[in-house]
């Protein structure tokens, strides 16, 4: 066995053996002496080498010394408290930069998944079809409704409701199923067909005499969209008023008019 030295009491301590001294393997031992650069303890530098014996960099002694390859996985390694390698460079700067990619990460993700409401915007009658019978009037319209999307991703229509009110009175209603896509930050024009019947005499007159220079009725619009984003169902409601001329067809071609986000 080698004669091992230490620091950790005083400079007389350090002709002291730890183990047993035996004369008798003198020839083949190897002596450890202490490395006397620093005042914390640190691996031994080899003095004598055994003959056939390999040796490996002693990981506690900054390269300084080398220990027996047989008793590497066997020896403990001691590290000064105050050595460097238990306090690394710039450690507060990496906590910072991965605290603060973090917040960035989540505010970037939080921004573009945050759900806003789409819009939907009626641009008014398109075209319409009037016919008399002995006490009604049968108006066929067709509107025009603008649907704007400022979400960052597509939403789906699913479904329209429409109730159309003459003189607070229900005179026609439709329920179309759709699926009309709409991009991210994206505009779509849609149209959309009710059938009307108005069975009030005196908007009866209005209509049909010509004597009346204006054969205009008052139709108030009221819908609710239903579209789907992000696995998840919700309903938007709009509503409008609306002249038309009860005494005769019309027909005016409306284009789609992009709204800002």
């Amino acid at each position: 066995m080698c004669e091992t030295f230490s620091q950790l009491g005083s400079r007389e301590d350090e002709n002291k053996s730890i183990l047993p001294h035996d004369p008798a393997s003198d020839s083949n031992a190897i002596v450890y002496a202490s490395n006397s650069r620093s005042k914390s303890f640190s691996s031994c530098v080899p003095c004598q080498r055994a003959a056939g014996t390999s040796f490996v960099t002693c990981p506690t002694c900054q390269g300084s010394g080398e220990i027996p390859q047989d008793l590497e996985k066997q020896l403990v390694a001691l590290i000064p408290y105050g050595d460097q390698r238990l306090k690394p460079r710039r450690t507060k700067l990496f906590v910072f930069l991965a605290v603060l990619i973090c917040l960035v990460t989540s505010s970037v993700i939080i921004f573009f998944l945050f759900p806003r409401t789409p819009s939907a915007r009626p641009a008014g009658l398109n075209s319409s079809n009037v016919a008399f019978d002995k006490a009604d009037i049968h108006l066929n319209l067709t509107y025009i409704l603008n649907i704007s999307n400022s979400n960052y991703y597509p939403i789906t229509v699913t479904q329209l409701t429409i109730e159309v009110l003459h003189v607070s009175l229900v005179v026609g209603q439709v329920s179309n199923s759709l699926l009309l896509h709409v991009g991210p930050l994206a505009s779509k024009q849609m149209f959309y067909a009710v059938a009307n019947r108005i069975q009030d005499e005196n908007t009866y007159k209005i209509c049909t005499r010509l004597e009346i220079k204006v054969h205009h009725v008052l139709l108030h619009i009221q819908g609710t969209l239903t579209y789907t984003c992000l696995s998840r169902s919700q309903q938007l409601v709009f509503q409008s008023d609306d002249y038309v001329d009860c005494r005769g067809n019309m027909s005016v071609p409306h284009l789609l008019v992009p709204h800002p986000p």
